[in-house]
Parts: structure tokens; sequence; C-alpha cells
């Protein structure tokens, strides 16, 4: 049942039409006053409202004013009533949002009649917008679960088709492989070809890997160069080593890429359920390991993943015995990339990212020595030293008399799964005298979603205690408005890869144009990172994204180039003659 507040000052002409439209079966309530409406339509929230235009107190121009002002009940269709009949009142209230006008005296016919036509139009537009938000749901799904290169299924889509293959049966007798495909040289093919050569490469092997297996077989690809295969039904472990021969063949023959020819070879990993693993991730680790050895013997073959195989290189284990030493030789630094807000050009914040200067080995990269800190757990030291120096110097440039900039901070996943997590964060808020509503903590979709209820009641924590929670590199994992809509987020960070080359790339266009819709429906701020081009500044300018950090603006940099950012005010100037149009000054 329709909801109609009718807003009129005279109570013989508000009883009358009160009358009339609930003898139509509608459901109204009245309002003396324009004060009075104004709490009835926030209350209530009402399909569509009747206001008399000349009232004490606040007039209907007034009231739609108010109402325009308020995101939930700008978009309610508005018709004003009033025995004014002259063409600049009707201009007025047009431009300040009416939907329709009826002059007084009307009759049952002509009210009822506008009633229908607004209540007509505002069904259509909500049709349509239901419309869209489907259509971008529907598309973040198929980005959720599908290679946007290859149109192969991806890591996630991957744990649902296993899923869908698993043996439930204890006696199950057939055979369950799982392959580990990695492209022998493709590095070098890559650098010295181009990468546009490369994925094109890569579209060829995907469709020859697809060729090579039966249709209840699942093909997906794991990252750059790598690919899985997980054969669901073979009587014997021979089976499925023919299978990989068979790719070996395959990919070996000479591919033809944009005219030219070129020749490339694989490696293989197998593992096999039960045998190995019932679980994909650990069955993935041990196929891996034995294309890694299938790599070190030369390429171009494949191999059975045995308990035997200890492939783990000199090279991580100095990385590992160094790291242990680095906060307490003080090789750790943390650089600032600034964030800009887009609609005053100016740095409103900036990410803390973690820099490691090895004294022999010059500046080591986090995907470097990030893993190697997950894995053996010296995340959790680094982690807290990272927020406890970000926290501290951020406060020192607030002092300074930028007192509203923000930091980013980002938390690893063993750190989020710390029961005491909380606890440190307010120690080391106390210790640095750095105010928790200045920050914003920075997690990844992959970590939120084995376990949605502790990770809800940790984040609620969090944001109970005056921070902010932004999830990072959004679109590259889970990616569902439903997971949006369950995590108490206040900022989307839209991953660099779906902002590079947006402009000529329609498929990332679109894709970046359903999240920041999503976004903007569920009033989260959006920060587009990776923005290293005017043209995509002027992208995310044009779709009203919040904030920007990117190489364009500057590149990640020490504390004492940051401050040179602050003071000098670097900011962007945004066009006066175009809209939506900046560049970096």
């Amino acid at each position: 049942m329709k909801k109609i507040l009718v807003i009129e000052d005279e109570e013989f002409v508000r009883e009358n039409i009160l009358e009339l439209l609930d003898s139509e079966g509608l459901e109204v309530f009245g309002a003396e006053n324009g004060r009075i409406g104004v709490d009835l339509a926030q209350q209530q929230q009402p399909d569509l409202i009747l206001c008399d235009v000349m009232m004490p107190e606040l007039d209907g121009y007034g009231v739609l004013t108010t109402l325009r002002q308020d995101s939930i009940l700008a978009t309610i269709p508005f018709i004003f009533l009033t025995a004014k009949a002259a063409k600049v009142d009707f201009r007025q209230g047009m431009e300040l949002g009416a939907d329709d006008y009826l002059t007084k005296p009307f009759t049952r016919a002509e009210l009822l009649g506008a009633i229908a036509s607004r209540l007509k139009k505002q069904e259509a537009v909500q049709e349509h917008y239901n419309t869209e938000i489907q259509q971008a749901k529907d598309r973040l799904s198929y980005l959720a679960h599908h290679d946007s290169l290859t149109e192969l299924p991806n890591r996630l889509s991957l744990q649902e088709l296993f899923k869908q293959v698993q043996p439930q049966d204890d006696n199950y007798q057939e055979v369950l492989a799982v392959l580990f495909v990695g492209l022998d040289r493709f590095s070098k093919i890559n650098d010295n070809l181009g990468s546009d050569f490369g994925d094109s490469l890569l579209k060829a092997v995907a469709i020859r890997l697809k060729a090579c297996v039966d249709d209840q077989d699942i093909v997906a690809r794991i990252n750059a160069d790598q690919f899985t295969v997980i054969l669901a039904k073979r009587n014997h472990k021979k089976d499925a080593a023919d299978v990989a021969q068979s790719i070996l063949t395959s990919i070996s023959k000479i591919f033809v890429v944009a005219a030219q020819e070129v020749f490339i070879t694989a490696s293989i990993g197998l593992a096999f359920y039960r045998r190995d693993s019932i679980e994909l991730q650990q069955l993935l680790s041990y196929a891996k390991k034995a294309m890694l050895q299938a790599k070190q013997q030369g390429g171009n073959q494949y191999q059975f993943y045995t308990a035997t195989f200890h492939i783990i290189s000199v090279d991580y284990l100095n990385l590992e015995t160094s790291l242990r030493h680095a906060l307490e030789r003080e090789e750790l630094v943390v650089y600032y990339q600034p964030q800009v807000d887009l609609k005053t050009g100016k740095i409103s914040g900036a990410e803390a990212l973690l820099r490691w200067h090895h004294p022999q080995r010059g500046i080591i990269k986090p995907d470097k020595f990030i893993p190697i800190a997950e894995e053996t757990g010296l995340i959790i030291p680094i982690g807290e030293w990272v927020l406890q120096a970000a926290c501290k110097q951020t406060k020192i440039w607030q002092d300074a008399g930028f007192h509203c900039l923000r930091v980013a901070v980002n938390l690893s996943g063993r750190q989020f799964s710390q029961i005491d997590l909380s606890q440190k964060i307010l120690q080391i808020l106390r210790e640095t005298g750095f105010h928790p509503q200045h920050i914003d903590l920075e997690l990844t979709e992959s970590m939120l979603v084995s376990n949605t209820e502790v990770a809800i009641r940790r984040l609620k924590t969090l944001k109970s205690l005056g921070m902010q929670i932004a999830v990072d590199d959004f679109g590259t994992g889970y990616s569902s408005l439903s997971y949006l809509q369950e995590f108490p987020f206040d900022i989307l960070k839209i991953d660099r890869c779906f902002v590079r080359n947006i402009t000529a790339n329609p498929h990332n266009a679109a894709i970046t144009e359903a999240i920041i819709q999503i976004a903007k429906t569920l009033e989260l701020k959006l920060i587009a990172e990776g923005v290293e081009t005017e043209a995509e500044l002027n992208f995310v300018c044009r779709h009203n994204c919040d904030l920007m950090q990117g190489y364009l603006f500057s590149e990640p940099v020490p504390p004492q180039e940051f401050e040179k950012l602050l003071f000098s005010g670097k900011n962007l100037q945004f066009s006066p003659k175009q809209d939506h149009e900046a560049k970096v000054r």
C-alpha cells in the first residue's frame, strides 16, 4: 500500500484530501504545517508528498528545500498544491525540484491522475535503478570468479569448483589429480616482446590447455604465467600423467602471435587427492613444489609431488635470517604515499607503506619479504612497529599545522587474527598521543571471508574505537554486494589493476563503473589507487571518486619528502572550463 503525506494548513482542504485518498485504498497521514510535515516525512518516508505552497512558519518551498537536502528523502515525488497560477511561481517550485503542480481548486480526477502519474514514473525509475544495480552485481560476480584476460576461472572460483568434484565417498576409487602448470621463460618473452604480446600468448595457452582436458575437468589461471588443471575423474595415476604429457606436447608447438612465431614450454607438477592431501590449498602447494622441481631440472617436463621435496631456496633462507634482525638494526622504513581529495585537490592523508633498506641488497620491495614475514610470524612485531611509526609521524605533521591529516595502515591476516588486536592498537595510540579518528585500517578481502562472524565482530570493535575500516584491492577477490553489505566498511579502494589503462580498456572501465555505483549506493568513501595518467585521473574524477593515490601525483616517499609535499602545497588543479578535468600542480 502506497503512503501519501499531505501537508496543508487549511484543515478543511487537508481532511477532504485525506478522506478522498483513504477511499482509494491509500495509506495517508496529514500535517497542518511545514515543520510537522518535514518531521513526518523523516519518520514515515512516504511514497509521495502533496504540499501546500503558502503556509506560516515554513512554506512549501522551504519544505521542499529541506527534503531535497536529505539523501533518503530527496527522491520522493513532490506535488505542490497552490492557488497561485503565475508561471513564475511554477518555475520557482520546479527549480527547487518539484515534480508537479496542482492549482486549487482541483478535481478528484486531477488529483488522482497526478498522483498515479508520479507514482508510475517513480516505479519506472526505481525499476531502472534496480536493473542497473543487478547488472553491476552480475558484472562484479563474474569478475570475482573469472580471470579478466583469459576468461578462465580464477583462484576463488577454483575453490568452489573443487568442491563440486571433490569425492564425498571414502571408498572413492577413481583418481583426482591437481596439476600446477608454469610456463618456462615467459618473463623473458614478456620483457622482450612486450606485455601486450605476452597477454595474447597467455590467451592462446589457455585455449590449448582447455583443449587437452575433458568437459568435466577444470582449468583455471592462478597468476601471471601459472595455471591449474584439476582432472576430476581418471582411472589411474598414469592417466593423469598422460594428460600432463599431452599438455606439454601441445604447449611446445609453435604459437603464432601478432604474425610472429614464438616457442615456449611448460613445467607441470602433479599432486593427488587423498594420497597427498584432501585440502585444495595443500594440493596446490604440493603441485607447485613439484612444478618448481620440474623447472629446476630444465623444464618441459612433469613431476609428481613426493614428501622428499624440500624446494626452499638459499636466497629465501638468507632473506628470512636477515629479516629477523631488520627491526633491531633499524633497516625498516615507513614510506608515505599521498591520498588526494578529489573535491579540493589537496592532500588529505597518506598510506603508510613499508620498505626494507637492506645493507647489501639495497631497497627490498614488500612483495619479496612480506610473505616471509607472514609465514614466520615476524609480521606481528613488524606490523605493530609500522602502526606506531605511522601514528607518531602523522602526529608530528598534525602538530605542525596539518590538523586533519589521516593515515592509512595495512593490517596483515596474522595481525587481524590476534585476539588482543584492539588492545595493542589502543596501547600504541596512548603511547603516540594519536587520535583514532584519523586512522584508516586497510584489510584485504581474503582476510575476512574464512570466518565472517568473527571478522565482523572484530571490525565492529575497531570501529567502536573511532577508526575507519577500508577494504583494500577491491575487485580482485570475493567482491560481492552481500559481502560489502555484511561487513562494516567505511572505505573501498579500487585496485590499481582496474584503474590502469582504464580509458583504453572498456572491460576495466565497466568493472570500475560497477564498483563505483555499488559503493555509492552503500555510501562508502571511494579511493582510486594506482592513478598514473591524467586520463585515469579524469576518469575517476568524472565518476565521483572521493580520493586518489598514485604515481601521477607522487610515488611512496620517505617522511622527509612527504613533508616537503605538505609544506609546498602540491595539489591537483581542476580546469575551470571543463568539468571533471584535473592536473597536478
